[in-house]
């Protein structure tokens, strides 16, 4: 907790592609936000751009930075924050960097509501005013997968290669709805899955879990929304712990149908179900390349992704 002076200066980093948010919302989130704070704000032009507005307003000595969009403008916002750690650093300093604050503005917005913040745009800017106003902070942690940061998943196989066929089918003007990401899940599972299990996961000074086929990476939970409902495989998994790891032996068998239904309800569990929990350090490889993406961001094809768990990283408003 700080604070809050008069002059207490922020950045607004807008996406003005956010699927959930309009021209006059946004004309009343700034005014809201100039109430309280001396504020700047830009807009992203490009992918990436949003990490370099976070990058340039940490440097310039802002205080806070605010994210208006979804999941994918965090991401790059807090890459941008963290800028200044040192590679492979797995220790914290949120306490030099700004505080960064989240209005929800994508069709997700898994990060902003496992900090407690609604979903609507609206409601999420008054949430955030009123943590202003109370000084109201909290630290979290994040995930580092080789030299990028993530705020809540990862993931090899599967998941990846459902964000792969809705990143695509939106660059042909479709929407991201909680329906297509369902359909698209079931299509891949049914007919993409590749057979042969491709994936190892890898710690120091121990044994390597082999024969995988897709794996996730939790940061904190829930691991993904559908619409309302929570799809929470991994309910351990906490900004305050390490990273979280769920991983399936076989897409194929029924043993996994049925450990893949239940994610939609609670924890996953069988006996071609691996999970790991609460870990600092480890690696993801495979015998082949593998679709990849961080906080539902698709990153192409991976054959070996080191992660790390940095404690303590980032101040959030919430």
């Amino acid at each position: 907790m700080w604070v809050q002076s008069v002059t207490m200066r922020a950045l607004l980093v807008v996406n003005p592609k956010a699927t959930t948010t309009t021209e006059r919302s946004r004309d009343v989130l700034l005014r809201a936000l100039r109430s309280e704070v001396d504020l700047t704000v830009e807009t992203t032009r490009r992918r990436g751009h949003g990490g370099e507005l976070a990058r340039q307003g940490a440097a310039e000595g802002v205080d806070i930075v605010v994210a208006l969009g979804g999941d994918g403008t965090v991401n790059e916002i807090v890459n941008g924050l963290m800028a200044d750690a040192a590679p492979g650093r797995r220790g914290g300093d949120a306490d030099s960097r700004p505080a960064l604050a989240v209005v929800p503005g994508g069709s997700t917005n898994v990060f902003a509501r496992a900090l407690g913040l609604p979903r609507e745009p609206m409601e999420g800017t008054g949430a955030i005013l009123e943590a202003l106003r109370l000084g109201s902070t909290r630290t979290v942690g994040l995930g580092l997968a080789d030299d990028r940061y993530f705020t809540f998943c990862a993931g090899l196989g599967l998941d990846a290669a459902v964000i792969r066929e809705v990143e695509r089918a939106r660059l042909r003007g479709r929407t991201a709805t909680p329906g297509r990401y369902l359909r698209t899940a079931v299509w891949q599972y049914l007919v993409g899955a590749r057979g042969e299990p491709a994936l190892a996961l890898e710690r120091p000074g121990e044994e390597a879990d082999t024969g995988l086929t897709t794996a996730i990476v939790q940061n904190s939970a829930p691991w993904t929304y559908l619409g309302e409902h929570a799809v929470d495989p991994n309910p351990e998994a906490s900004f305050d712990k390490g990273l979280d790891v769920l991983a399936f032996r076989s897409l194929r068998s029924p043993g996994s149908a049925l450990a893949t239904l239940r994610m939609l309800h609670g924890p996953a569990r069988g006996s071609h179900v691996l999970r790991r929990h609460d870990l600092s350090e480890f690696a993801v490889t495979s015998h082949r390349p593998e679709p990849f993406h961080l906080d539902g961001d698709y990153l192409g094809e991976r054959q070996k992704v080191r992660f790390l768990s940095v404690p303590e990283a980032l101040r959030v408003i919430c």
